[in-house]
This record gives structure tokens, C-alpha cells and sequence, in this order.
């Protein structure tokens, strides 16, 4: 099925700092937000320096009543930094809805993210309806702010802290096995970096469950036709992430 891909000025209704380098931006985007699928990413093209190329943002929320669409990004460049500096009332460029996202009938799936991958997790956790519970892993207590944000959407909430700060004491990869032997879940919904994803595909695959993975990559169109997202896959055939993802099957590609 071919998405609706539509080009808009929308105008920032809220920017705020969750944590240290970590925003939350609101922008109003009727039709975007009607045709936003969980597991979608948008391109923004910042209007502020001289910023030639979009930036790919995962889509965090939408709120179709409202029209408006929610992203969560961590400020690491010139770019972001820029777009950090944007206030309420100022405009930003947007291309999207992009991709493919998440499955949507499984009926109790584990949601595991890391880092930013947390954030089109989010998205995903809401329109699941509380069907989901959700294993959020980080460096520190700091860095898992994101529990606030996933409590009223999922069922259960587990945590972990590499340094234990909160939650279990570990990594996420460590965390799992334990959480499976009470749990049983006819999914795992992934996103973060790629050797969290390995091992959490690694793990579900031992235990026979069906795992997606969302995938992040450096991206200029957004729309296929650069290539500079192209992957292998297991099958022998070239696909790119943008177009063809950013959520695949774990079985599918090489993570």
C-alpha cells in the first residue's frame, strides 16, 4: 500500500526540555497527524542557518483531534541545535509521513527501546492502548526519564540502569531473559542501538517470539531515492531503510 507522503509549513506549538540535551517538540500538522502510522518518521527541514539537507525524526505522538504531531530528539549537531533554539509561533518544514511502522494486531507485546530509540516507541505504546508492557534501558536513573512518559500507556514498566541507579542492575539483554520466564508475549518491538537490538533479537529468537526492529540511519531524501540508507538483507537483496523500513523483521536484516 502506497502512504500518503505530503509537504507542510507547520507552526510550533510547544518546545520544551525533558532532560539534558533532550526536547520535546509540538507542531500543529492536521493532515499529518491523520495519517501518521506508529513506527513513521518525518523529515524536518530546519529554516534557520544554512541547513541543505532534512533531518529524519521519528514521530513520538500525534494528537489527531488537536491536529498536532509530537517529536522527541536529542540535540548532537549544528542542526538540532538550531532547531532547539526554535520558539512557539515559528515554523518548521515537514515531509512525511515517511516509511513503514509497526505491526498493529499483536495482542500483548513487549516494547524494548534504549536511548533515543525510545521515542517512535512511544507513539506505538499509545495506540497499542495499554495492551504493551515496556523495558526501557539506560546509562543511569538520568537517562530513563522517559518511565513518566511510557506509565500511562503500557501495562507494566520495567527498567533497567547499566550503573543500577533504578530498576535492575544490567543491560536490557540481561534484564529480558528474567522478564520472560513470567511473562509470555506473542511479540518484541524494538528500537535503539544496534547492539541492544542484536542481543534483544538474539534473545527473542532463542525464546520463539516474533521481534521487530526499527531501524536508524543516516538519511538525505527520505524518499528512496539517494540510497544513502541502503542495507543487506538477509535474503540477498538491497533495501532501503526510508522507503522499505525503518521497521523490519529482526529475521530480515543484519543488525
Amino acid at each position: 500500500m502506497t502512504l500518503p507522503k505530503m509537504l507542510r509549513d507547520a507552526k510550533i506549538l510547544a518546545q520544551q526540555e525533558l532532560a539534558p540535551r533532550v526536547f520535546f517538540l509540538v507542531v500543529e500538522a492536521p493532515d499529518i497527524a491523520q495519517a501518521a502510522e506508529p513506527g513513521q518518521f518525518v523529515q524536518l527541514r530546519i529554516p534557520l542557518g544554512e541547513f541543505i539537507l532534512r533531518r529524519p525524526v521519528g514521530v513520538a505522538a500525534v494528537d489527531r483531534k488537536k491536529g498536532s504531531v509530537a517529536f522527541i530528539y536529542r540535540v548532537v549537531g549544528k542542526g538540532t541545535k538550531a532547531l532547539a533554539a526554535l520558539m512557539p509561533g515559528e515554523v518548521v518544514n515537514i515531509l512525511g509521513p515517511l516509511g513503514h511502522g509497526f505491526h498493529m494486531d499483536y495482542e500483548h507485546p513487549l516494547i524494548v527501546g534504549g536511548g533515543m530509540g525510545l521515542s517512535p516507541l512511544l507513539y506505538y505504546a499509545a495506540a497499542m492502548q495499554k495492551k504493551g508492557d515496556v523495558l526501557i534501558g539506560g546509562r543511569s536513573e538520568e537517562e530513563v526519564f522517559w518511565k513518566d512518559l511510557f506509565d500511562e500507556l503500557c501495562g507494566e514498566v520495567f527498567i533497567s540502569t547499566d550503573d543500577g541507579s533504578l530498576g535492575f542492575k544490567g543491560f536490557t539483554t540481561e534484564y529480558l531473559p528474567k522478564i520472560l520466564e513470567d511473562h509470555k508475549y506473542d511479540a518484541i518491538i524494538v528500537c535503539g542501538p544496534d547492539v541492544m537490538m542484536r542481543g534483544i533479537a538474539r534473545i527473542a529468537r532463542e525464546h520463539g517470539i516474533p521481534c521487530e526492529v526499527s531501524l536508524e540511519k543516516r538519511m538525505a531524501c527520505g524518499l528512496g531515492a539517494c540510497l544513502s540508507c541502503s542495507i543487506d538483507t538477509t535474503e540477498g537483496k538491497r533495501k532501503k531503510v526510508c522507503k522499505d523500513g525503518p521497521v523490519f523483521s529482526a529475521e530480515e536484516v543484519f543488525l
